[in-house]
């Protein structure tokens, strides 16, 4: 009997120091990669807002500084990036209210906890694309 649980035991992986070559192998649960963006997101919005604010603050200023700031939104890889800004604050938002569930006790059982995981993902990129397709005039 114990040569068949070390036998067990020695089959499974093991995932102590997860480097490169294991991250690929590795299968988080939604929960989890939602949680990672959730990270990712704030940490981006953290480190670009004196940035974002300062667009804001020269889109403001003046009339000749507002149409210098729809010249330089207008092009193509400046509404990508403003489009990735939206992603991160849309998700942010939508797992932090996730989060403020949990903290209540709300969908803590683990296939409540994925269903809602991947709802918050879904509703994400569902308003971003929404967003998205405003932002590039197709409605």
């Amino acid at each position: 009997m114990v040569d068949e649980n070390q036998e067990l035991k020695s089959s499974k992986p093991v995932y102590r120091n997860i480097g490169l070559a294991q991250l690929i192998k590795y299968r988080l649960p939604w929960a989890g990669k939602v949680s990672i963006l959730h990270r990712i997101s704030g940490a981006v919005l953290f480190l670009l807002l004196p940035f974002i604010l300062y667009i804001f603050d020269q889109s403001l200023a003046s009339e000749l500084s507002y149409q210098n700031f729809q010249a330089i939104t207008g092009n193509v890889l400046v509404k990508l990036i403003c489009l990735g800004l939206i992603w991160c604050f849309l998700h942010h938002f939508c797992a932090g209210i996730r989060y403020l569930l949990l903290d209540l006790e709300i969908g803590v059982e683990k296939s409540e906890a994925n269903r809602s995981a991947i709802i918050v993902f879904c509703i994400g990129v569902a308003l971003t694309a929404v967003v998205g397709l405003k932002l590039f005039g197709l409605y």
